[in-house]
């Protein structure tokens, strides 16, 4: 008999998500898949997962649960209250959830995107491949939509594991988010580089899982903002006529007619989506074979992190 997960409240732009839908970009499908890929693959690994197994994704705030089957739970992606039964637990830990115990997750702090694995994953069907929840089209996940109170999962088979936690914290690095120039960047005089690579940019609260739109110094075109829409990837920085620079997230449009002044590493593209809104920061050019090291250093720090979970007290 399967095992039902129920959501008795749920938090803003709640999904089901996976480590993304590859391989349809050319057909204009999206790759969707965690804004953070690092605190998924790890809130899976706490729980005796595979690294692409669905858990859920939320936005700033948790809400609560209950199981009709003992599971172990873990809650990342920023720090935050999380209790079961009323009972205190840890963030960046896994714990057992008993089959009828509430577990209530509480607003994040210091981060802006939160994911709860269960064990078992969750074994909804996959469409092209993933689980994956693309909210604009209504594409996998959950009937396409965001998550709601009163919404049942069905969770997968599970062996019976310890509880797991970090062996040491998983923190990131500070200093500014690294970007690759192009595909336009010839779009933009040196004036307008000199402004991007010098002067700190904020993020605001028009952000979503498709994009986030930054506040600063306006970016000015010299050969105009609008282009033959041409394809675009995860982390495409478009400049649009308002001069605000738009980065495309998970759920980013595979298309676009702004010009792309540069392209947010992939390494460094969660770190800028967890920036709270208001958060001040800089951007840094760096090469493509730097962005390839880089990339290869983060995956594998990540590997490291998740070798070394531990079995925990709890």
């Amino acid at each position: 008999m399967t095992a039902l997960l129920t959501i008795l409240r749920a938090g803003p732009l709640m999904s089901v998500q996976d480590d993304g839908r590859y391989g349809f970009r050319a057909r204009g499908v999206s790759t969707s898949g965690a804004m953070d890929r690092d605190a998924h693959a790890i809130a899976n690994a706490l729980v005796g997962n595979d690294a692409d197994a669905a858990a859920i994704e939320f936005a700033l705030t948790g809400g609560a649960f209950t199981a009709d089957r003992n599971t172990l739970i873990a809650v990342t992606g920023g720090s935050c209250q999380v209790e079961i039964a009323g009972r205190r637990i840890s963030t960046w830990e896994s714990h057992l959830l008993k089959s009828g115990e509430t577990l209530t997750v509480g607003a994040l702090r210091g981060a802006v995107w939160g994911y709860i694995a269960m064990s078992g994953g969750i074994a909804i069907p996959k469409m092209l491949g993933s689980r994956s929840t693309h909210l604009r089209t209504a594409v996998g996940g959950l009937n396409g939509k965001a998550l709601s109170a009163g919404d049942i999962l069905p969770l997968g088979d599970s062996e019976k594991r310890a509880p797991r936690t970090l062996g040491t914290p998983y923190l990131r690095g500070h200093g500014p988010i690294s970007i690759m120039p192009g595909p336009q960047d010839d779009y933009f005089d040196e004036d307008a580089w000199k402004t991007f690579l010098r002067q700190p940019y904020r993020t605001t609260t028009a952000r979503d899982r498709m994009a986030m739109v930054l506040d600063g110094p306006v970016l000015q075109a010299f050969k105009g903002h609008d282009i033959v829409s041409d394809a675009t990837v995860v982390g495409s920085i478009q400049v649009p006529g308002s001069g605000k620079p738009i980065v495309l997230t998970a759920d980013g449009q595979t298309t676009g007619g702004y010009p792309k002044i540069a392209t947010v590493a992939s390494f460094d593209l969660a770190r800028l989506a967890q920036l709270p809104a208001g958060q001040q920061f800089l951007f840094r050019a760096i090469s493509a074979d730097l962005a390839e090291e880089q990339t290869i250093h983060a995956d594998d720090r990540l590997a490291a992190v998740i070798a070394g979970l531990r079995t925990s007290e709890g």
